[in-house]
């Protein structure tokens, strides 16, 4: 799964398919992430100390990583992504529609060097 924290995601499938917002957690086990203000479930709770009040408080829930789309810097539209390597080995993730970078995700190694 290439999705990272703190990426712009939109929403393509589901209850709040066209919704976009921040990756908040990625589990890579269970192929699922956390979208802020998607997946809104209520959940219940009683008084506490922690929470004196009481009363239902709004929650993410994990989506599916296949119902989500990274969103394109250049043209803040929706793309896929892919994985390349770099001159000095580096590997980076970058957008499929203008191929720009997302940024690197492993550091250079001798045996991916182009010379």
């Amino acid at each position: 799964m290439l999705l990272q924290v703190d990426d712009e995601v939109l929403v393509i499938a589901g209850g709040d398919k066209g919704h976009r917002g921040k990756v908040l957690v990625v589990d890579r086990k269970k192929n699922k992430v956390v979208v802020e203000g998607a997946g809104l479930v209520r959940k219940h709770v009683r008084r506490s100390q922690k929470n004196p009040q009481g009363g239902r408080l709004s929650k993410e829930m994990p989506i599916h990583a296949s119902n989500v789309m990274v969103i394109d810097p250049s043209d803040n539209k929706p793309t896929r992504i892919g994985v390349r390597y770099l001159e000095d080995g580096s590997k980076e993730r970058f957008a499929k529609k203008s191929g720009k970078s997302l940024g690197r995700i492993a550091p250079a190694r001798e045996r991916y060097q182009k010379s």
